[in-house]
Protein backbone atom coordinates (compact mmCIF):
# COMPACT_ATOMS: atom_id res chain seq x y z
CA UNK A 1 0.00 0.00 0.00
CA UNK A 2 1.17 3.83 -0.93
CA UNK A 3 1.69 5.67 2.72
CA UNK A 4 0.14 8.43 2.72
CA UNK A 5 1.17 12.22 3.31
CA UNK A 6 -0.89 14.65 5.06
CA UNK A 7 -1.31 17.82 3.24
CA UNK A 8 -1.87 21.34 4.27
CA UNK A 9 -5.29 23.20 2.44
CA UNK A 10 -4.00 25.99 -0.28
CA UNK A 11 -6.41 29.34 -0.35
CA UNK A 12 -6.12 28.69 -4.04
CA UNK A 13 -4.51 26.12 -6.68
CA UNK A 14 -4.79 26.25 -10.46
CA UNK A 15 -5.06 22.56 -11.94
CA UNK A 16 -4.62 23.05 -15.88
CA UNK A 17 -6.44 19.86 -17.02
CA UNK A 18 -7.37 18.48 -19.90
CA UNK A 19 -7.58 15.29 -19.46
CA UNK A 20 -4.75 13.63 -21.99
CA UNK A 21 -7.37 13.55 -24.23
CA UNK A 22 -7.03 17.00 -26.41
CA UNK A 23 -3.75 18.37 -26.68
CA UNK A 24 -2.54 20.69 -24.17
CA UNK A 25 0.06 23.81 -23.88
CA UNK A 26 2.79 22.97 -20.97
CA UNK A 27 3.05 25.34 -18.25
CA UNK A 28 5.63 26.59 -16.76
CA UNK A 29 6.94 24.38 -13.88
CA UNK A 30 5.85 25.60 -9.91
CA UNK A 31 8.66 26.66 -8.18
CA UNK A 32 7.14 25.16 -5.04
CA UNK A 33 6.96 21.53 -4.28
CA UNK A 34 3.62 20.04 -5.56
CA UNK A 35 0.54 19.32 -3.21
CA UNK A 36 0.18 16.00 -2.42
CA UNK A 37 -3.63 14.57 -2.37
CA UNK A 38 -4.18 11.21 -0.76
CA UNK A 39 -6.17 9.01 -2.34
CA UNK A 40 -8.07 6.43 -0.73
CA UNK A 41 -8.36 3.34 -2.41
CA UNK A 42 -10.58 0.57 -1.17
CA UNK A 43 -11.00 -2.76 -3.36
CA UNK A 44 -11.72 -6.23 -3.26
CA UNK A 45 -7.93 -7.84 -4.20
CA UNK A 46 -9.05 -11.04 -3.16
CA UNK A 47 -11.79 -13.04 -1.96
CA UNK A 48 -15.54 -13.53 -4.19
CA UNK A 49 -14.78 -9.63 -5.92
CA UNK A 50 -10.94 -9.98 -6.67
CA UNK A 51 -11.25 -10.96 -10.06
CA UNK A 52 -13.14 -7.14 -10.70
CA UNK A 53 -11.09 -5.59 -7.88
CA UNK A 54 -7.66 -7.16 -9.06
CA UNK A 55 -8.74 -5.25 -13.10
CA UNK A 56 -9.39 -2.30 -11.11
CA UNK A 57 -6.26 -1.86 -9.66
CA UNK A 58 -4.52 -2.10 -12.35
CA UNK A 59 -6.84 0.67 -14.12
CA UNK A 60 -5.95 2.65 -11.09
CA UNK A 61 -2.31 2.98 -10.92
CA UNK A 62 -1.99 3.43 -14.88
CA UNK A 63 -4.86 6.57 -14.50
CA UNK A 64 -2.69 8.22 -11.53
CA UNK A 65 0.86 7.20 -13.30
CA UNK A 66 -0.45 9.19 -16.07
CA UNK A 67 -1.83 12.00 -14.24
CA UNK A 68 1.66 12.66 -12.12
CA UNK A 69 3.83 12.33 -14.88
CA UNK A 70 1.96 15.01 -17.04
CA UNK A 71 2.55 18.44 -17.86
CA UNK A 72 -1.09 18.90 -17.67
CA UNK A 73 -1.29 18.65 -14.02
CA UNK A 74 0.42 21.39 -11.85
CA UNK A 75 0.69 22.10 -8.72
CA UNK A 76 -0.42 18.99 -7.27
CA UNK A 77 0.42 14.92 -6.73
CA UNK A 78 -1.87 12.83 -6.21
CA UNK A 79 -1.05 10.06 -3.38
CA UNK A 80 -3.21 6.58 -4.19
CA UNK A 81 -3.28 4.34 -1.43
CA UNK A 82 -4.72 0.76 -1.99
CA UNK A 83 -6.57 -1.53 0.80
CA UNK A 84 -7.95 -4.89 0.06
CA UNK A 85 -11.28 -5.19 1.87
CA UNK A 86 -11.15 -8.73 0.92
CA UNK A 87 -14.62 -8.62 -0.06
CA UNK A 88 -15.98 -8.47 3.52
CA UNK A 89 -18.62 -5.89 4.31
CA UNK A 90 -17.11 -5.46 7.78
CA UNK A 91 -13.77 -4.93 6.87
CA UNK A 92 -14.59 -2.53 4.39
CA UNK A 93 -15.84 -0.67 6.53
CA UNK A 94 -13.24 -0.88 9.13
CA UNK A 95 -10.60 0.31 5.54
CA UNK A 96 -13.03 3.32 4.88
CA UNK A 97 -12.90 4.86 8.54
CA UNK A 98 -8.85 4.15 8.53
CA UNK A 99 -8.85 6.39 5.09
CA UNK A 100 -11.24 9.08 6.85
CA UNK A 101 -9.44 9.44 9.94
CA UNK A 102 -5.94 8.05 9.75
CA UNK A 103 -4.68 9.17 6.15
CA UNK A 104 -7.03 12.05 5.64
CA UNK A 105 -8.01 10.87 2.03
CA UNK A 106 -10.01 13.54 -0.04
CA UNK A 107 -12.12 10.87 -1.46
CA UNK A 108 -12.39 7.18 -1.40
CA UNK A 109 -12.64 5.34 -4.79
CA UNK A 110 -14.65 2.55 -4.48
CA UNK A 111 -15.41 -0.38 -3.21
CA UNK A 112 -15.49 -3.33 -5.66
CA UNK A 113 -18.93 -4.72 -4.36
CA UNK A 114 -22.29 -3.20 -3.85
CA UNK A 115 -22.35 -5.11 -0.79
CA UNK A 116 -19.88 -3.88 0.80
CA UNK A 117 -20.75 -0.12 -0.62
CA UNK A 118 -23.92 -0.56 1.57
CA UNK A 119 -21.72 -0.95 4.78
CA UNK A 120 -19.10 1.42 4.45
CA UNK A 121 -20.19 4.15 2.32
CA UNK A 122 -22.35 5.73 5.08
CA UNK A 123 -19.00 6.37 7.12
CA UNK A 124 -17.67 8.48 4.35
CA UNK A 125 -21.16 10.34 4.26
CA UNK A 126 -21.21 11.03 7.68
CA UNK A 127 -17.88 12.44 8.04
CA UNK A 128 -18.65 14.46 4.46
CA UNK A 129 -16.19 12.37 2.26
CA UNK A 130 -16.49 11.92 -1.13
CA UNK A 131 -16.86 8.34 -2.44
CA UNK A 132 -16.16 7.41 -6.19
CA UNK A 133 -18.14 4.20 -6.84
CA UNK A 134 -16.57 2.50 -9.47
CA UNK A 135 -18.76 -0.64 -10.03
CA UNK A 136 -21.65 -0.33 -7.77
CA UNK A 137 -24.57 -0.86 -9.81
CA UNK A 138 -27.80 -1.97 -7.84
CA UNK A 139 -30.30 0.54 -6.67
CA UNK A 140 -29.84 2.32 -3.45
CA UNK A 141 -25.97 3.33 -3.61
CA UNK A 142 -26.16 6.80 -4.47
CA UNK A 143 -29.47 7.79 -2.24
CA UNK A 144 -27.32 6.97 0.81
CA UNK A 145 -26.21 10.51 0.94
CA UNK A 146 -24.72 13.62 -1.29
CA UNK A 147 -21.01 12.77 -0.71
CA UNK A 148 -21.35 9.64 -2.67
CA UNK A 149 -21.42 8.87 -6.92
CA UNK A 150 -20.68 6.66 -8.77
CA UNK A 151 -19.40 6.28 -12.79
CA UNK A 152 -20.46 2.84 -13.10
CA UNK A 153 -23.90 2.74 -15.14
CA UNK A 154 -26.56 1.01 -12.53
CA UNK A 155 -28.23 -2.12 -13.87
CA UNK A 156 -31.17 0.25 -13.98
CA UNK A 157 -30.01 1.77 -16.67
CA UNK A 158 -28.37 -1.02 -18.75
CA UNK A 159 -30.14 -4.24 -18.21
CA UNK A 160 -33.48 -2.50 -19.95
CA UNK A 161 -31.38 -1.83 -22.99
CA UNK A 162 -29.94 -5.29 -23.23
CA UNK A 163 -33.35 -6.92 -22.99
CA UNK A 164 -34.96 -4.53 -25.43
CA UNK A 165 -31.50 -5.37 -27.84
CA UNK A 166 -31.33 -9.13 -27.47
CA UNK A 167 -35.08 -9.64 -27.95
CA UNK A 168 -35.66 -7.45 -31.04
CA UNK A 169 -32.46 -9.37 -32.61
CA UNK A 170 -33.15 -12.91 -31.25
CA UNK A 171 -36.69 -13.37 -31.19
CA UNK A 172 -37.15 -15.23 -27.80
CA UNK A 173 -40.31 -15.52 -26.30
CA UNK A 174 -39.05 -18.80 -23.31
CA UNK A 175 -36.83 -17.35 -20.35
CA UNK A 176 -35.11 -19.52 -17.75
CA UNK A 177 -33.61 -17.11 -14.69
CA UNK A 178 -30.82 -18.25 -12.34
CA UNK A 179 -29.90 -15.48 -9.59
CA UNK A 180 -28.01 -15.56 -6.67
CA UNK A 181 -30.19 -14.52 -3.66
CA UNK A 182 -27.42 -14.08 -1.31
CA UNK A 183 -25.85 -10.32 -2.92
CA UNK A 184 -27.19 -7.29 -3.51
CA UNK A 185 -25.82 -7.26 -6.98
CA UNK A 186 -27.11 -10.66 -7.94
CA UNK A 187 -30.31 -9.68 -6.54
CA UNK A 188 -30.72 -5.94 -8.22
CA UNK A 189 -29.83 -7.68 -11.66
CA UNK A 190 -32.50 -10.14 -10.83
CA UNK A 191 -35.07 -7.49 -10.03
CA UNK A 192 -33.79 -5.62 -13.28
CA UNK A 193 -33.87 -8.03 -15.44
CA UNK A 194 -37.17 -9.81 -14.11
CA UNK A 195 -38.76 -5.76 -14.38
CA UNK A 196 -37.86 -5.72 -18.07
CA UNK A 197 -39.08 -8.98 -19.05
CA UNK A 198 -42.52 -8.33 -17.48
CA UNK A 199 -42.96 -5.09 -19.25
CA UNK A 200 -42.18 -6.79 -22.27
CA UNK A 201 -44.77 -8.20 -24.99
CA UNK A 202 -44.34 -12.13 -26.07
CA UNK A 203 -41.84 -13.52 -23.37
CA UNK A 204 -42.28 -15.56 -20.68
CA UNK A 205 -40.13 -16.70 -17.76
CA UNK A 206 -40.36 -20.05 -17.44
CA UNK A 207 -38.39 -21.33 -14.44
CA UNK A 208 -36.81 -19.35 -11.71
CA UNK A 209 -34.05 -21.00 -9.95
CA UNK A 210 -31.49 -19.66 -7.19
CA UNK A 211 -27.82 -20.25 -6.58
CA UNK A 212 -25.50 -18.80 -4.00
CA UNK A 213 -22.23 -17.83 -4.10
CA UNK A 214 -19.74 -20.55 -3.12
CA UNK A 215 -22.14 -23.16 -4.84
CA UNK A 216 -20.03 -25.68 -7.41
CA UNK A 217 -22.64 -27.97 -8.36
CA UNK A 218 -25.32 -27.08 -10.04
CA UNK A 219 -27.26 -30.06 -11.24
CA UNK A 220 -30.64 -29.97 -9.94
CA UNK A 221 -31.00 -26.13 -10.87
CA UNK A 222 -29.80 -26.85 -14.46
CA UNK A 223 -32.05 -30.26 -15.26
CA UNK A 224 -35.47 -28.17 -13.81
CA UNK A 225 -33.83 -25.18 -16.53
CA UNK A 226 -33.37 -28.21 -19.38
CA UNK A 227 -36.61 -29.12 -18.42
CA UNK A 228 -38.86 -25.74 -19.18
CA UNK A 229 -37.26 -25.83 -22.68
CA UNK A 230 -36.03 -22.43 -22.81
CA UNK A 231 -35.32 -19.88 -25.75
CA UNK A 232 -32.56 -17.92 -23.44
CA UNK A 233 -30.72 -18.41 -20.02
CA UNK A 234 -30.38 -15.29 -18.12
CA UNK A 235 -27.65 -15.94 -15.15
CA UNK A 236 -27.95 -12.75 -12.36
CA UNK A 237 -24.59 -14.34 -11.06
CA UNK A 238 -20.95 -13.33 -9.61
CA UNK A 239 -18.49 -14.62 -12.22
CA UNK A 240 -17.48 -17.98 -10.20
CA UNK A 241 -20.61 -19.26 -10.13
CA UNK A 242 -22.06 -18.08 -13.89
CA UNK A 243 -19.18 -19.72 -15.37
CA UNK A 244 -19.75 -23.01 -13.52
CA UNK A 245 -23.44 -22.72 -14.52
CA UNK A 246 -22.18 -22.24 -17.95
CA UNK A 247 -20.02 -25.46 -18.22
CA UNK A 248 -22.54 -27.57 -16.36
CA UNK A 249 -25.33 -26.68 -18.58
CA UNK A 250 -23.45 -27.79 -21.91
CA UNK A 251 -22.26 -30.81 -19.85
CA UNK A 252 -25.85 -31.71 -19.21
CA UNK A 253 -27.10 -30.80 -22.70
CA UNK A 254 -28.07 -27.89 -23.02
CA UNK A 255 -27.84 -26.54 -26.48
CA UNK A 256 -25.26 -24.19 -27.79
CA UNK A 257 -28.19 -22.07 -29.39
CA UNK A 258 -29.72 -21.69 -26.00
CA UNK A 259 -27.61 -18.64 -25.50
CA UNK A 260 -26.55 -16.78 -21.97
CA UNK A 261 -27.32 -13.08 -20.98
CA UNK A 262 -26.39 -11.64 -17.88
CA UNK A 263 -25.21 -8.23 -15.91
CA UNK A 264 -22.40 -6.75 -15.12
CA UNK A 265 -21.08 -9.66 -13.49
CA UNK A 266 -20.40 -11.23 -16.70
CA UNK A 267 -17.94 -8.36 -17.89
CA UNK A 268 -14.31 -9.50 -16.84
CA UNK A 269 -12.22 -11.87 -19.05
CA UNK A 270 -12.28 -14.43 -16.15
CA UNK A 271 -15.82 -15.66 -17.74
CA UNK A 272 -13.79 -17.26 -20.80
CA UNK A 273 -11.20 -18.25 -18.76
CA UNK A 274 -12.85 -20.44 -16.53
CA UNK A 275 -16.00 -21.34 -18.71
CA UNK A 276 -13.91 -21.68 -22.40
CA UNK A 277 -16.86 -22.71 -25.19
CA UNK A 278 -19.27 -22.87 -22.75
CA UNK A 279 -19.73 -19.13 -22.47
CA UNK A 280 -19.57 -18.71 -26.65
CA UNK A 281 -22.05 -16.03 -27.61
CA UNK A 282 -22.70 -14.91 -24.28
CA UNK A 283 -24.23 -11.69 -23.84
CA UNK A 284 -23.94 -8.83 -21.71
CA UNK A 285 -24.72 -4.55 -21.24
CA UNK A 286 -21.53 -2.71 -20.77
CA UNK A 287 -20.29 1.20 -19.93
CA UNK A 288 -17.57 0.09 -22.41
CA UNK A 289 -15.82 -2.45 -24.61
CA UNK A 290 -12.11 -1.96 -25.79
CA UNK A 291 -13.08 -1.60 -29.55
CA UNK A 292 -14.87 1.71 -28.84
CA UNK A 293 -13.90 5.03 -30.55
CA UNK A 294 -13.64 6.85 -27.47
CA UNK A 295 -11.43 9.89 -26.44
CA UNK A 296 -8.29 8.39 -25.47
CA UNK A 297 -9.28 4.78 -25.56
CA UNK A 298 -6.48 3.75 -28.32
CA UNK A 299 -4.07 4.77 -25.80
CA UNK A 300 -5.66 3.43 -22.19
CA UNK A 301 -6.00 0.07 -24.37
CA UNK A 302 -2.71 -0.48 -25.67
CA UNK A 303 -0.49 0.77 -22.30
CA UNK A 304 -2.53 -1.22 -20.58
CA UNK A 305 -1.94 -4.37 -22.40
CA UNK A 306 1.91 -3.20 -22.34
CA UNK A 307 2.13 -2.80 -18.35
CA UNK A 308 -0.46 -5.62 -17.36
CA UNK A 309 -0.42 -8.33 -20.47
CA UNK A 310 -3.59 -8.63 -20.99
CA UNK A 311 -6.65 -6.50 -22.26
CA UNK A 312 -8.35 -3.97 -20.13
CA UNK A 313 -12.02 -5.03 -19.04
CA UNK A 314 -15.27 -2.78 -18.07
CA UNK A 315 -14.34 -2.83 -14.52
CA UNK A 316 -10.62 -1.49 -15.51
CA UNK A 317 -11.85 1.11 -17.84
CA UNK A 318 -14.13 2.73 -14.97
CA UNK A 319 -11.49 2.85 -11.97
CA UNK A 320 -9.01 4.09 -14.64
CA UNK A 321 -12.04 7.06 -15.93
CA UNK A 322 -12.98 7.83 -12.24
CA UNK A 323 -9.52 8.97 -11.57
CA UNK A 324 -9.71 11.17 -14.54
CA UNK A 325 -12.98 12.75 -13.50
CA UNK A 326 -12.15 13.46 -10.26
CA UNK A 327 -8.65 15.43 -11.94
CA UNK A 328 -11.31 17.11 -13.89
CA UNK A 329 -14.01 18.49 -11.00
CA UNK A 330 -10.49 19.56 -8.58
CA UNK A 331 -9.52 21.06 -12.22
CA UNK A 332 -12.64 23.28 -11.38
CA UNK A 333 -12.20 23.78 -7.74
CA UNK A 334 -10.11 26.95 -5.68
CA UNK A 335 -9.77 24.47 -2.72
CA UNK A 336 -8.69 21.62 -2.37
CA UNK A 337 -11.51 19.85 0.28
CA UNK A 338 -13.87 17.41 0.33
CA UNK A 339 -17.15 19.77 0.00
CA UNK A 340 -15.29 21.79 -3.05
CA UNK A 341 -14.72 18.60 -4.92
CA UNK A 342 -17.91 17.24 -4.09
CA UNK A 343 -19.35 20.49 -5.56
CA UNK A 344 -17.18 20.18 -8.75
CA UNK A 345 -18.45 16.68 -9.27
CA UNK A 346 -22.17 17.49 -8.90
CA UNK A 347 -21.49 20.28 -12.20
CA UNK A 348 -19.64 17.69 -14.24
CA UNK A 349 -21.13 17.73 -17.95
CA UNK A 350 -19.99 16.55 -20.93
CA UNK A 351 -16.66 15.58 -20.19
CA UNK A 352 -14.80 13.38 -22.68
CA UNK A 353 -13.86 9.87 -21.09
CA UNK A 354 -13.16 6.51 -22.30
CA UNK A 355 -16.33 5.66 -21.22
CA UNK A 356 -17.68 8.42 -23.86
CA UNK A 357 -18.99 11.87 -23.13
CA UNK A 358 -19.69 11.83 -19.26
CA UNK A 359 -21.81 14.00 -16.85
CA UNK A 360 -23.54 13.44 -13.52
CA UNK A 361 -26.78 13.29 -13.03
CA UNK A 362 -29.09 15.30 -10.33
CA UNK A 363 -29.05 12.05 -8.35
CA UNK A 364 -24.83 11.30 -9.06
CA UNK A 365 -25.54 8.66 -11.44
CA UNK A 366 -23.37 8.53 -14.34
CA UNK A 367 -25.00 9.52 -17.44
CA UNK A 368 -23.33 8.39 -20.76
CA UNK A 369 -24.67 5.72 -23.80
CA UNK A 370 -24.34 1.54 -22.91
CA UNK A 371 -22.99 -1.18 -25.00
CA UNK A 372 -24.29 -4.19 -25.68
CA UNK A 373 -21.36 -7.03 -26.31
CA UNK A 374 -21.07 -10.76 -26.63
CA UNK A 375 -18.38 -13.07 -26.22
CA UNK A 376 -16.78 -14.50 -29.46
CA UNK A 377 -13.59 -17.00 -29.27
CA UNK A 378 -12.72 -15.28 -25.80
CA UNK A 379 -13.27 -11.76 -26.72
CA UNK A 380 -16.02 -9.09 -26.25
CA UNK A 381 -17.52 -7.68 -29.38
CA UNK A 382 -20.36 -5.57 -30.41
CA UNK A 383 -23.57 -7.83 -30.12
CA UNK A 384 -24.90 -6.53 -33.67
Amino acid sequence: MTVFTRYKLPVLIILVLFLGLTSCKKKEPDSQSPVQIPIGIALSLTGNFSPYGIMQKNGIELAFIELNNRSGVTGIKFVPGFMDDKSVPDTCRKIFRDLIFNHKALVIIGPTSSNCAFTADTAAQNNKVVVMGISNTVPGIVEMGDYIFRNSLPESAVIPNTVQVTHSKLGYSRIAIVYGDDDPYTIGAYDAFRTSFESTPGVNIVTTQIVHKGDTLFKDQLNQVKASNPDIIVLAALVNEASRLMVQARMLGIPDNVRFIGGNSFNTSKLWKQAGKAAQGAICGSAWIFSEETPGNDQFVATYIRLFGRVPDQFAAQAYASAYIIADALSRTKELNSEALRNALVNTRNVPTILGTFSFDASRNPVHLPVLQELVDGEFVLFE
